[in-house]
């Protein structure tokens, strides 16, 4: 049978779910986020009924979907026997197989990234077409190991190391299908494309160039960054069993007296509008995230899962979009969004603004204030930054606040996004002295006419 496999890319979490067409007009998704709208919409322009939804292993990064597969097309869902869960799988080990129309998928376990990650093995008759590896295998690298607990991250490593050899006898043509990629915390940092072979990934994946257990365990631990810690939680939820939803999350409108009294009882506020909307006007104490793509890796990240939210968008922005962002992160008490938005607010006098400078203002001659602080990832720093600048990640500000200078502040990112991020989390704390660099680091050293400073 011709492969119709075709990945859907969340550009944002950096993941892809696969929908291959098992003939018959049944489909078999692999690796579902909770949205599921858009390989929905997928199987119907195919004339395709998801008939199984496969997992590869209990998500850090992003709620599954595959029980929401399971409620609203009546998929049957496959995913590794991980002790007792909260709804009813059927739990594969390894050297399982199970027959799906056309085509046979059998479970290779390559533990490592979890402890109980499955590979699977696509079979087309006596075929082999290829290998979902989830977050085992990927495309120049493999799955972080310590997602599950400080004492378990070298034993998974070690795991790991066992995993990617075993893939590794493999024929070097079969297709390689990892769910992580470019852009998710759950990589060790990949390149930029989604899909790749044995072959190619035994001839020019770093991971697999070192020689012996040790120096892997070495390579893959120093290649780490920093992740959001809403990842120790989700596992938790994904093997429990999320909530099905159906439909999106509504945000329920609510008055600007609604609006204030949440706040009162400690909801948090906030403003998916762009950062220069969020500068010219907003709400005291609202925290900023642009919606944009890596709109559900923030929230996650920067709230608090027990307190309600309360959304103040634009009008050309779409409530599902933000429901669903945080529907995928875990994110289950969105309280409504402030009716009509800002302009509910009313009185001028109970916003607040924000500065945002120009990249030319930052310049005198070769001088760099030496109040500019950059919160992006430490990977991104270390490729470019300007000279003298404080480094701290967005992720870890609240933290750090202490660290600090007096005086003026600009804060700067990579296009001004998370610098905002960062202003609103200032401006909570008190500090009034904060402005955004309109753009990021590139548009200073054109202004600037010089060279970023690489490494620490």
């Amino acid at each position: 049978m011709n492969l119709h496999l075709i990945p859907i890319v969340d550009e944002g979490l950096g993941n892809s779910t696969y929908l291959l067409d098992l003939g018959a007009g049944l489909a078999l998704a692999v690796d579902p986020e909770r949205d599921v709208r858009q390989i929905r919409a997928e199987a119907r322009r195919l004339g395709l009924t998801i008939a199984f939804a496969a997992e590869t292993h209990l998500h850090a990064d992003f709620i599954s979907g595959v029980r929401e597969l399971a409620e609203t097309e009546g998929a049957t869902v496959l995913a590794p026997e991980a002790g007792p869960r909260g709804f009813a799988p059927t739990g594969l080990t390894d050297g399982d197989q199970i027959h799906l129309g056309a085509y046979t998928l059998q479970a290779l376990a390559t533990p490592g990234h979890s402890p109980e990650h499955l590979s699977y093995l696509l079979l087309d008759g006596d075929e082999l077409a290829g290998v979902f590896t989830g977050g085992s295998l990927m495309v120049g690298t493999a799955g972080r190991t310590d997602l599950v607990s400080p004492d378990l991250t070298v034993p998974l490593a070690r795991a790991q190391y066992r995993s990617l050899q075993l893939l590794m006898e493999l024929p070097d043509e079969t297709p390689v299908w990892p769910t992580h990629g470019a852009g998710s915390f759950c990589s060790a940092g990949s390149r930029a494309e989604r899909t790749t072979t044995i072959g190619r990934e035994r001839a020019t994946n770093p991971l697999l160039q070192v020689t012996g257990g040790d120096a892997f365990v070495e390579a893959l631990l120093s290649s780490l960054g920093t992740f959001p810690d809403y990842f120790l939680r989700l596992a938790e939820v994904n093997l429990h069993g999320p909530a099905a939803l159906a439909d999106a999350p509504a945000l329920t409108p609510l008055s600007l007296e609604q609006v204030l009294e949440l706040q009162d009882q400690g909801a948090q506020i906030v403003d998916t509008r762009r950062p220069a909307d969020f500068a010219s006007g907003h709400i005291p104490g609202s925290l900023s995230i642009a919606l944009r793509p890596v709109f559900a890796t923030w929230l996650g990240w920067l709230l608090d899962p027990r307190q309600p939210v309360v959304i103040v968008r634009s009008p050309d922005q779409d409530p599902e979009d933000i429901a669903w962002a945080a529907a995928k992160v875990g994110l289950d008490t969105l309280a409504g969004e402030l009716d009509v938005g800002l302009p509910a607010w009313g009185d001028a006098s109970r916003t607040m603004t924000s500065s945002l400078m120009g990249a030319g203002r930052l310049v005198t001659g070769s001088q760099v204030s030496s109040s500019v602080v950059d919160v992006r990832q430490a990977a991104e720093f270390r490729a470019g930054h300007i000279s003298n600048a404080r480094h701290i990640e967005l992720g870890g500000l609240v933290q750090h606040l202490s660290e600090l200078p007096a005086g003026p502040i600009v804060l700067m990112c990579r296009h001004g996004e998370r610098a905002m991020t960062a202003a609103s989390i200032l401006e909570r704390a008190g500090r009034t002295d904060v402005a955004v660099l309109d753009g990021g680091v590139t548009d200073w050293a054109h202004a600037a006419n010089r060279s970023l400073e690489r490494g620490r």
